[in-house]
């Protein structure tokens, strides 16, 4: 009763809100306080790079720079004067949160999804299947890549190149070769990134751009090619360096869980209920995929009882006090746990979520003041888009490349519907140049370790490691662009 209460006490206290579309944000970029906001975003963002040396999560300077830029930008409006300008404000402010909103929750149920297939052993079935079908080294840097560029579209690249890469350090391990380990990292980053760049579920990025309407589902296929063109390039440069030679592996056998099949299905027609939502209702995607969501959860009540009849307490034997048997088969946990839905969201990267909410929120707020307007006029206008969206693709393999296109966006530069298929490639390929440039490449740095002569485990792909191949990396990406020029209208 209190929450119905509440939710009529809140449509009768609501008011029409004013589409942000509406009103033009003003240019108030003049003056010392604005400037504010752009001194916390970059102050806040080198505190996210010191962060990553020190134990510092990264959503904690995002999350409290979003608030104090908000809240410049509501002082600086007040100053005006003009209720106009306040209302135009509050209409960014609800646009902002609502976009965003979307967004998060549509990350949560897939990152739900992955998390669920990794619990149940799937990723585990697909190294164990690719380790025993006996392959050369050279073979398994083709399939892994082969494989990372086909999974990302559904997957995001960080999963897919975490869940691969344990193929490469099995091999590696196994034959005592860096080089290989190296090689087919570097081969995992280019191939998730590119892979995720054709589909709206790939990256961040592209489910921003998906978000904001600016390329409908069907048409991020157009730039598939491009996208095979950017992995193919590098990898078969690289594939020169690796071994044909015969990799002997021992490969343990691997079960997946009950239920397994029927959540991949169930992840399956998720995505398609958010496609449908729409494209053929017109409602935002993330309601065909918390639907999914709901789906999933009561798929795994039932699971979750079935699974609980399968266990049972341990056998104490007699004489064993009766308070003492009463805390042991109370607090008695299985092994193998059943399955439950709200722990795969309990493990999920809360906060690689909360970074992505802080940062787009920063943003927003920068763009509220008109200073993201100034930047489009001179870069768009004066650089040309084509140029300028190519430098977007450097510039997001140096800086993440979430708060770039968010920028992008907020910008809202006026351009043909090919320079928008050619940001939406560059934002999501251009990470690629450098190791630290996506989350893929971040993730392997840290996971991609082997053991050295005194049996320590130490990196072996590590920023310098990308870098001595980023000149093939880079072909890669200038030919990517090149064949997206051949195939889409560009002015």
């Amino acid at each position: 009763m209190r929450i119905l209460l509440a939710i009529l006490a809140l449509l009768a206290s609501a008011t029409p809100g004013l589409a942000a579309t509406d009103y033009a944000v003003p240019n108030l970029t003049t003056g010392a306080l604005p400037w504010g906001v752009v001194v916390t975003l970059v102050l806040a963002y080198l505190v996210v790079i010191w962060g990553e040396r020190h134990e510092l999560k990264k959503s904690i300077p995002v999350l409290i720079g979003a608030g104090v830029i908000w809240a410049i930008v509501a002082v600086v409006y007040g100053m005006q004067n003009d209720e106009h300008l306040l209302a135009v404000m509050e209409a960014g402010f609800d646009h902002s949160t609502i976009e965003i909103g979307q967004l998060t929750f549509f990350l949560v149920t897939a990152m739900t999804f992955v998390v669920t297939l990794q619990e149940r052993n799937v990723f585990e079935m697909v190294r164990y299947k690719m380790l025993d079908a006996g392959l050369s080294q050279r073979a398994i840097f083709w399939a892994t890549g082969a494989s990372a560029f086909l999974l990302s579209p559904f997957l995001d690249n960080l999963t897919t190149a975490l869940a691969l890469v344990s193929v490469v350090l099995a091999v590696g391990t196994a034959t005592r070769d860096v080089k290989f380990v190296s090689l087919s990292s570097i081969n995992l980053v280019v191939a998730a990134n590119a892979g995720g760049a054709f589909s709206p579920f790939g990256d961040i990025t592209t489910l921003m751009v998906w978000q904001s309407g600016k390329v409908e589902f069907f048409e991020f296929y157009s730039i598939f090619l491009p996208s095979l063109v950017n992995w193919l390039v590098p990898a078969l440069i690289m594939s020169f360096a690796v071994k044909s030679s015969e990799a002997q592996v021992y490969n343990a056998p691997v079960t997946m869980k009950r239920g397994a099949w029927t959540m991949i299905a169930l992840f399956v027609f998720t995505l398609f209920l958010a496609v449908s939502a729409h494209v053929m209702l017109n409602l935002p995607p993330v309601i065909g995929m918390t639907t999914g969501l709901g789906l999933l959860m009561l798929y795994g009540y039932f699971l979750q009882h079935r699974e609980h009849g399968e266990y049972e307490a341990p056998v104490l034997p007699d004489g064993v006090d009766s308070e003492l048997r009463a805390v042991l088969e109370r607090d008695f946990k299985p092994k193998f746990k059943p399955f439950d839905p709200m722990i795969s969201i309990k493990n999920l990267e809360w906060d690689t979520l909360l970074f992505f909410y802080g940062i787009l929120m920063a943003v927003a707020g920068v763009a509220q003041l008109g200073f993201l307007v100034e930047v489009s006029r001179v870069m768009y206008g004066d650089f040309g888009p084509t140029l300028t969206n190519t430098f977007v693709g450097v510039l997001s393999a140096i800086v993440d490349n979430i708060p770039v296109m968010s920028a992008v966006l907020s910008m809202d530069p006026s351009m043909v519907h090919g320079q928008w298929m050619l940001v939406t490639l560059t934002a999501g390929v251009g990470g690629s140049l450098l190791s630290v440039g996506s989350a893929a490449g971040v993730a392997l740095m840290g996971a991609a370790k082997m053991p050295n002569a005194s049996g320590r485990m130490v990196s072996v792909y590590t920023f310098m490691s990308h870098l001595k191949w980023t000149w093939a990396v880079a072909l890669g990406y200038a030919g990517s662009i090149w064949v997206h020029t051949l195939i889409h209208v560009m002015q």
